[in-house]
């Protein structure tokens, strides 16, 4: 899983996006380090939904008025929520790992 994808699977744990909010959250959650452009966001949220990961979904409140295209909304599905879940575990490992051999303390930097 790259790291664009699972910082989209986290943005979608909080609910139903839309792609541009996506991309928001995206670069706020990740402090700026991800901050993925229109291509390549649609491109992984096309691969995440091929994998069942991801679902067009309905806004979870009335959207806002949009000029132009309406606004496409995606959620994650049970697999996607076991699959970042799962992710987010392994991540939480290597992190644990990484202190170990720095000689880092939990909770110190």
């Amino acid at each position: 899983m790259s790291l664009l994808d699972y910082h989209v699977l986290l943005a979608l744990a909080g609910g139903p996006l839309y792609g541009y909010a996506i991309k928001e959250t995206v670069a706020q959650e990740s402090g700026g380090a991800v901050t993925p452009r229109a291509g390549s966001l649609y491109r992984v949220i096309s691969r995440l939904t091929t994998a069942g990961l991801v679902a067009e979904a309905q806004p979870t409140e009335e959207p806002p008025p949009h000029p132009g295209h309406a606004r496409r909304y995606y959620a994650l599905t049970a697999a996607g929520r076991r699959e970042l879940s799962t992710e987010a575990a392994r991540l939480k490992r290597s992190a644990a790992m990484a202190q170990k051999r720095l000689g880092v303390a939990p909770g110190r930097p």
